[in-house]
């Protein structure tokens, strides 16, 4: 694989040759390599210039050099194991060197002054005292897919099961050719379900019998329950005699899960929309989560709960550590990695980190409510609703979608301000689950396409959709004042003062519900500055009037 193939990631880093030079900036690279020991481990290539992905051409690296910066760098962190040291050559005749930091697999990794950082996508991340137990604890269940079961040889494994596995790997169009290419035992050993000669837990999970798979602690055990209006159970289905692996076992839930196949009809010019109460895609990457970051070392089933409104799927296992669901948007650790490759490997899930956009990005086009995250230590839940949040809004989405070619993040962002009908930059931003700098990459494309309009500058910038492109789409959408601009809003506040003279910011707002407090007040402040309208009373109970003009 070449550099430009591989992307910076979750254990992929890249630096250039001024990484190594100098104490401060080897201490700096100490403290990425405690990050990736204590997560899964990575590779650092020294050398190389992030962006371009190319050294210098006339850049030379000696064997000195690497021994070197090994040798400071093992100095500078504890319990941190650095490998396989390589030189290689670019085509522009530059050379770089690269390494790998191995997971420590019991202990905490740290640098040699006691501070203890995690990789979380691609961020260190410090541990706090606090969280400190958590990560002792997720050492254990990180490396349980590579457990080797020293009774168990890969001729115990059914024959069936490995060449189904191997005739899935090379007819997948996820896979390179040069993994394709790897005889049987290789390829085993490739996606970690062998060591040698022996099986891991995950060659158990995956190429097992059921005989077999019943000896690993707590193997994917799964209950779908059906409740009524009441809240009463109406059916049951359950999956726990450990017959079928992962996939096999996604796939038999998806079959039997007949209530998630629901749609409602949704009228279209003289024909009518069906719209799956849940799209087959969030349902399939909310079970595939729930099946790759459940814990394999806690006793509990994944529950499939579905009600006459919602979906509600909870797995044994709280996140790992630095992943909320205030930033499960963006940010990448994953609990059972070679799963996770494995699933990727099939064609059954998206690429790395994207699985929640896809989520967002459908429920989106859909115009439904975005999911509910419920985490705490020994579990996570997801829950989504069914139903509809305004059929203008799936009309408009649909609109855009035929004018416009859309990426994943415009079809999100249009989704997010389409509900909020106007949306402040900063209430938008948590939405996201962005920083505000990161804002424009997101909303800048529907500006540009004139799909959506910025009002307001700096802190005041606000998002809606252009009223233009309402009226090209004649959708009967009912007028708003949340849209209206500034000036037309002022005087709709002056009007309102003339009838109810003497009033609170806040009595104002009450009698304009679509229009946020905050708006009114930002307008009321303004005009006290320029004179037009004058305070009453103290700050407190402080009322307003027109002034008189003179």
């Amino acid at each position: 694989m070449s550099l430009v193939d591989q992307e910076e990631n979750h254990n992929v880093e890249y630096k250039r040759i001024e990484a190594v030079e100098g104490k401060k900036n080897l201490e700096k690279l100490a403290k990425e390599c405690v990050c990736f020991a204590n997560a899964q481990g990575g590779i650092i290539y020294i050398g190389v210039d992030d962006k371009c992905k190319e050294p210098p051409s006339n850049q030379k690296i000696s064997d000195k050099k690497i021994n070197e910066t090994l040798k400071r760098l093992r100095g500078f962190t504890n319990s941190v194991a650095l490998a396989n040291p390589q030189i290689h050559t670019h085509e522009n005749g530059g050379e770089y060197f690269s390494f790998h930091v191995l997971p420590s697999l019991k202990t905490v990794a740290m640098t040699s002054d006691g501070k203890v950082v995690i990789r979380v996508g691609e961020e260190c991340v410090p541990v706090d005292s606090q969280n400190l137990t958590q990560l002792v604890r997720e050492k254990g269940e990180f490396q349980w897919e590579l457990h080797v079961h020293r009774k168990v040889t890969i001729d115990m494994l059914p024959k069936e099961n490995i060449d189904r596995f191997i005739d899935e790997i090379r007819n997948s169009d996820k896979v390179s050719d040069f993994i394709k290419t790897l005889d049987e035992h290789s390829l085993l050993e490739h996606f970690r379900l062998i060591d040698e000669n022996h099986v891991t837990n995950l060659g158990i999970l995956w190429l097992g019998d059921y005989r077999q798979r019943s000896r690993l602690s707590y193997p994917i055990t799964v209950q779908y329950i059906v409740y009524d209006a009441n809240e009463e159970k109406v059916r049951k289905e359950e999956w726990n005699f450990n017959q079928l692996n992962p996939k096999e076992l996604l796939l038999d839930v998806e079959q039997k899960a007949t209530e998630l196949t629901y749609y409602y009809e949704m009228p279209k010019g003289l024909f009518r929309e069906k719209i799956r109460q849940y799209p087959s895609e969030v349902i399939r990457e909310i079970l595939i989560n729930a099946f790759a970051h459940k814990s394999y070392t806690i006793s509990g089933d994944i529950f499939i709960r579905v009600y006459p409104d919602r979906l509600e799927v909870r797995s044994p296992g709280g996140f790992p550590l630095g992943i909320t669901k205030s930033n499960i948007l963006h940010q990448t650790r994953r609990k059972n990695p070679h799963i996770i490759d494995i699933f990727k490997a099939l064609g059954m899930m998206e690429g790395e980190g994207s699985g929640y956009d896809l989520i967002y990005e459908k429920l989106s086009r859909d115009a439904k409510p975005y999911p509910e995250i419920d985490n705490g230590v020994d579990y996570v839940q997801v829950t989504v609703y069914s139903t509809i949040i305004d059929p203008d809004i799936l009309k408009l989405i649909d609109y855009v979608q035929q004018h416009f070619t859309l990426t994943q993040k415009e079809i999100i962002t249009l989704g997010v301000i389409a509900r909020e009908k106007k949306i402040s930059a900063v209430k938008l931003s948590k939405i996201l689950q962005l920083r505000e700098d990161r804002l424009r990459t997101w909303v800048f494309g529907l500006v540009n396409k004139n799909i959506v309009i910025k009002q307001g500058k700096t802190k005041g910038v606000s998002y809606l959709i252009n009223p233009d492109l309402l009226m090209q789409l004649d959708s009967n959408t009912p007028p708003t004042l949340k849209t209206l601009e500034p000036h037309a809003l002022r005087a709709l506040i002056f009007e309102d003062l003339k009838v109810h003279p003497e009033s609170k910011a806040s009595e104002i707002a009450e009698r304009l519900p679509e229009v946020s407090i905050q708006q009114v007040r930002k307008i009321v402040y303004d005009a006290v500055k320029r004179g037009d309208l004058l305070p009453v009373g103290e700050r407190k109970n402080r009322k307003y009037i027109l002034a008189k003009k003179k």
